[in-house]
Order: C-alpha cells, then structure tokens, then sequence
C-alpha cells in the first residue's frame, strides 16, 4: 500500500490530486477550531476540561462524526452528520415514493436530481440541528454538571441566537460543498473523506486520554492493549468487509442480425456485510432518544429514574443487548430496502441471464432472496460484534462508552473508506502505468 502511494505521489496529475484533497482536509480541520460568534471561548473550554468524557453526551455521536467540533461550538459543530442524515432518509424514501424510485431508475438526470434533493434536505435538518444545539448550549444542558455551563452562551438574545444558526447552517453547506469538489476534484468520495477525517481526528486524544487515566506501569499496559485490540479489530473487519458471496450468472448467446451477442459468464456478489455501517448508525441515533427526552424531562417519576440508569451508559447490560438486537434488525431492514431480488431477477430475464439450476423469474427472486437472507445472517451478528467488543474490553480501563473514537462504529467507517480509498487510487494507477502488448 505505501509503495502504491509513493507511485501515485510520482505520477503528476495522481500528484496534483492528492495535494488538493490534502489541501481541503487541512481547510475542513481548520474550520473545525473556529468557534461561532456569540459564544464565550473561555466557557466552552472550561466546561469541555471538566468533562473529560464527553464523547459520554447525549451528543457523542454527532461529536464523533464532526471530529469534536460540536462540543466545541465551532462554525463547522453539525459536520457532516445532516448530510449523512438526509442521504439515508432520501434513500428510504426512495422505496416509498414512486416519484423517487421513477427518479432513480432515469439514469445520471434522475441522480442528479435525487442528490439536489439532498441538499435541500441537509440544509433543512442543519437548520433544525444547530437550534437544537444552541437551545441546549444556552440552557447549559449541553455541559450538564460544568460551573460555568450557562454561561457558554452569555448574550441570549434573538439577534444571537440567530446568527449562530446561520453561522452553522452556512458551515454544513460549506462542509458538503468541500465533499463535493473533493469528489470532483479530488481522490475517493468526498463525504467519505471527511467522515474518516473527522473521526481519525479523534484517536490521539483518546488513546492518550486512556494512558494517562491507566493504572498499570503508567498506563502504558492498557495504552498497548487497546492498541492490540485495534489491530484485531482492523483485521477482522477488512477480512469481512472483503468477503462476498458470487452468485454464476450464464448470458445466452443471441444472434442479432449477423452479430452474435451474449454467451458471456458473469457474477452477482452479495456481500456478507451488505448494510456497511447504517445499522449501527440507526441503532445509536434510536437509543439516544429515550435519554434524551429524560434529560429533557422536568418529572421526577421512576421511568426517568430507570432511563438514567440503564441507557445513558453504554457498558450497561440493558444498553448492550438493545444495541445488539437494533443493529440485527437494522440490519435485515436495510438490505430489504437497498437490495430487490425481483428487480435483479426481472433485469437478469430482460437480457436473457439466468443462474445455472435456477429458472428464469420467480424462482430467480426466490433464490437471490434466500441466499441473501442467509448471508445477512452472518453480517449483522458481524456488526453487533464489532460494535460491542471494543465497548465491552474497554470497560475495564474504566474508557468505554457508546461512541468511543476507537469503537466499532469508528473502526468500520475507516476501514471501509480506507480500503475504498486505495481500491481507487490503484485503479487510476493502472490506468496510467498499463503497457499493453505493443511498446
């Protein structure tokens, strides 16, 4: 790997590519520092010393995907969580709406449009997301148990807080437009880019953060373990990240005038983890909702009381299986949803392909469904592992919460968007360095 980004570094415009990206990384990293006007400095770093375990908020995902952006209050705090908000529910409304799914079937024009869609939609929740964040920064509730937490936001006039919405509204914007010219311009996914920036960000200070709390020569005995189980982690979910079940597919040969065509053998891959990390996803957003509305609530009643309790922790057993069990189902929800065997089976008929053994239509749907309901098996019990191991290990050194930077849901974002990284640049170096048969 690092000798195929030493040959894209000598190869021009592969050069001029990376530097760029580079160049948009440093400029969203900047951003991410810069606080919102109308909000005390001093306050917010106060209060962020004295919870050292932020990522432990009601808002340690959001957190996470922003690279600790929003606890700061920075003009860049929403990150690029609205957007990976508003992709998702645009494509679950895909399935709904027949106007979308009409969309999407018209090719690069229909894309195009489904994606200003998203925009619109990314700007709308910014918008509700940076009220949401300045309410609970002004009421001091975002730094629940800090001295000084009301006065993060001293001046709370209307003029204030509007300009602070705007001001993060205009970040998101800023934040999506800088993953779109990365994709244009740039090397890999955008979005994806930033995503693994915001939360690679945020390793050091953990990993530091868990030695100097580490009671064993130093520290240093858990610093290396957590290493050790990084490593693991990385390796096990390259290996199935990679893993793909390749269904045959025979094409007959058709003569078309005096042309032949067809007669080819293809393959469909399914992979094991076909839902990547959307489930664990779903699942965290959804468990923040009963603790949210508990921190919200002004009762003293007992359902508070056992909410507190059992879903605010995440190495709390309650918290654990609801986790777990969530990104089962998610899981089976959204390969449901992202994956037709119908639609395959009905394109496969049209062009005359088929599956060895397997007649052409229904029966075609009934297989690719029950293979895939077979494998999704296997790739959700995956996710639940991967999301829960590195809470549950780390709960011994005292560190392990829901949204830990070295936990699963960060591990499978990285590792999907390095290996799709470098999956790209390899493909534009053959392209470059192909010799062909004549020299």
């Amino acid at each position: 790997m690092l000798t195929g980004f030493a040959r894209a570094f000598k190869t021009p415009d592969l050069r001029k590519k990376l530097l760029f990206t580079l160049g948009i990384i440093v400029l969203y990293r900047l951003g991410a520092h810069i606080p919102v006007p109308g909000v005390s400095y001093e306050a917010v770093q106060m209060c962020v010393n004295q919870a050292r375990d932020g990522n432990n908020s009601l808002f340690g995902l959001v957190n996470m995907f922003s690279g600790g952006a929003l606890l700061q209050i920075t003009i860049f705090a929403l990150g690029i969580m609205p957007y990976i908000t508003a992709s998702i529910i645009l494509q679950l409304l895909t399935v709904v709406i027949p106007r979308l799914e009409a969309l999407k079937k018209e090719g690069q024009s229909g894309t195009a449009k489904i994606t200003q869609y998203t925009r619109y939609l990314t700007i709308a929740l910014a918008i509700l997301q940076g009220t949401g964040l300045v309410a609970t920064a002004k009421s001091g509730a975002l730094f629940s148990g800090c001295s000084v937490a009301s006065q993060v936001v001293p001046d709370p006039s209307i003029f204030t807080i509007a300009t602070m919405v705007i001001t993060m509204t205009a970040g998101t914007a800023v934040v999506m437009w800088l993953g779109e010219i990365i994709t244009d311009r740039g090397i890999g996914n955008g979005m994806s880019i930033l995503m693994f920036i915001s939360i690679a960000a945020g390793f050091p200070g953990a990993l530091w953060a868990i030695k100097e709390s580490g009671k064993l020569a130093q520290g240093w005995i858990e610093f290396g373990t957590v290493i050790l189980i990084g490593f693991v982690m990385v390796a096990l979910v390259v290996f199935v990240e990679q893993a793909q079940r390749r269904i045959p597919v025979q094409y007959a040969k058709r003569m078309i005038g005096r042309r032949s065509y067809g007669g080819t053998s293809t393959y469909i891959p399914l992979k094991v983890n076909q839902a990547g990390v959307i489930p664990v996803i779903f699942a965290s957003s959804l468990l923040y909702i009963p603790a949210l509305i508990a921190q919200f609530s002004n009762s003293t009643a007992g359902w508070k009381t056992w909410i507190e309790a059992h879903f605010v922790k995440g190495d709390h057993p309650y918290y654990i299986a609801a986790y777990f069990l969530l990104i089962v189902f998610f899981a089976f929800f959204y390969v449901a949803i992202s994956f037709n065997p119908e639609e395959v089976a009905d394109n496969m008929k049209k062009y005359g392909g088929f599956i060895p053994g397997i007649r052409a239509g229904r029966p075609t749907a009934e297989y690719l469904s029950y293979v895939l309901n077979r494998i999704t098996w296997p790739g959700s019990l995956y996710l639940g592992l991967i999301a829960l191991v590195p809470t549950m290990a780390l709960a011994g050194f005292g560190g392990a919460n829901a949204n830990f930077p070295f936990g699963g849901t960060s591990i499978l974002i990285i590792v999907g968007v390095g290996l799709e990284t470098v999956k790209q640049i390899e493909s534009q170096l053959q392209q470059r360095n192909y010799e062909g048969f004549l020299r």
